[in-house]
């Protein structure tokens, strides 16, 4: 309670400072990266993703505008493939994201096979911090650091209309306060969402929650094999025809740095032994009803020091 009234605070003190120092800076997101920035590419990456199932071809960064020498993060693809959500994340404190124009959440849309260049989507008349989108059908799920939040960082929901992202509305005190929950995901018909959650142990874990007439269920965690005690379970993504649960956690096969996995829904609805997909600084798994699998990777260097992400693509077979 003490760290969220202390960022309470420093929020409240950037976005005065914000406002007295007058309109927001207007950049591109290539103008906002860093003068220090460096492109990694496939051929000098020290740690490149190890796929690890013959279900999808080698995984390749995603083509197209979305990557640059910034840390793009966040990503999340609608079923159809047509509509790319991310977040560039680049390296600049909290106090410059408020000011700088470019971080939060942007979207690219496909246009006769290439992704059209990215706009930022707009979801406050204030600055604010947003993040961790999920879509379904004209609704935005995402998480915020805003004025007048229940905790530290609220997800919030907006509507797609009349080609704007609309209706910016906090999901509500159960979700944000007496749930707390973290980056989420909903099943395609509606009635159960699934959220990366910390435990009394403090490790990080799969929750499960169920739509009702009064909001949602309280979380209940996901049992052994999905969650262990050893390693945290998070980012959570369930395909569309609800078979697979797709999240990341720490790699199970002595790989460094985050690692994607898969679990495959068995005959009794439970979820079954998560198979390790993607290693090597992979993670946030998001897939198109054609079974693409999009993630980020970050490049590292030898020495363990991070230098930048991008979005990589696995197609399948």
């Amino acid at each position: 309670m003490v760290y969220k009234r202390v960022f309470t605070l420093f929020f409240c003190v950037v976005l005065l400072l914000v406002l007295f120092s007058g309109c927001v800076n207007e950049k591109t997101r290539y103008e906002a990266l860093p003068d220090d920035a460096v492109k990694v590419t496939p051929e000098n990456d020290v740690f490149p993703p190890v796929l690890h199932s013959s279900e999808w071809m080698q995984p390749v960064p995603m083509s197209g505008p979305i990557n640059t020498a910034g840390a793009e993060d966040s990503p999340f693809v609608t079923p159809d493939g047509s509509r790319f959500f991310f977040t560039p994340d680049v390296d600049v404190p909290p106090e410059e994201q408020l000011m700088d124009g470019v971080t939060g959440i942007w979207w690219s849309k496909k246009v006769d096979g290439v992704w059209s260049e990215p706009e930022r989507v707009v979801l406050s008349r204030l600055p604010a911090l947003d993040g961790a989108p999920f879509v379904q059908g004209n609704i935005l799920w995402f998480a915020s650091a805003r004025v007048g939040n229940y905790g530290d960082i609220d997800f919030y929901t907006a509507e797609y209309r009349n080609g704007g992202w609309r209706d910016w509305e906090n999901a509500g005190k159960q979700l944000n306060q007496d749930y707390d929950i973290g980056e989420l995901h909903i099943t395609g018909d509606g009635g159960t969402m699934y959220c990366g959650k910390t435990s009394e142990n403090g490790s990080k874990d799969l929750w499960v929650l169920h739509k009702t007439s009064e909001g949602w269920s309280e979380p209940v965690k996901l049992p052994f094999p999905v969650n262990t005690d050893e390693y945290d379970e998070d980012q959570p993504f369930v395909t569309v025809d609800g078979r697979e649960l797709w999240f990341t956690g720490e790699s199970r096969l002595g790989y460094p740095g985050p690692a994607v996995f898969r679990c495959n829904k068995t005959q009794d609805g439970s979820w079954g032994e998560p198979e390790e997909v993607l290693s090597n600084f992979a993670g946030e798994p998001t897939l198109d009803e054609q079974g693409n699998l999009y993630f980020v990777h970050h490049f590292f260097t030898a020495d363990m020091k991070m230098v930048e992400a991008d979005i990589y693509v696995a197609y399948n077979v």
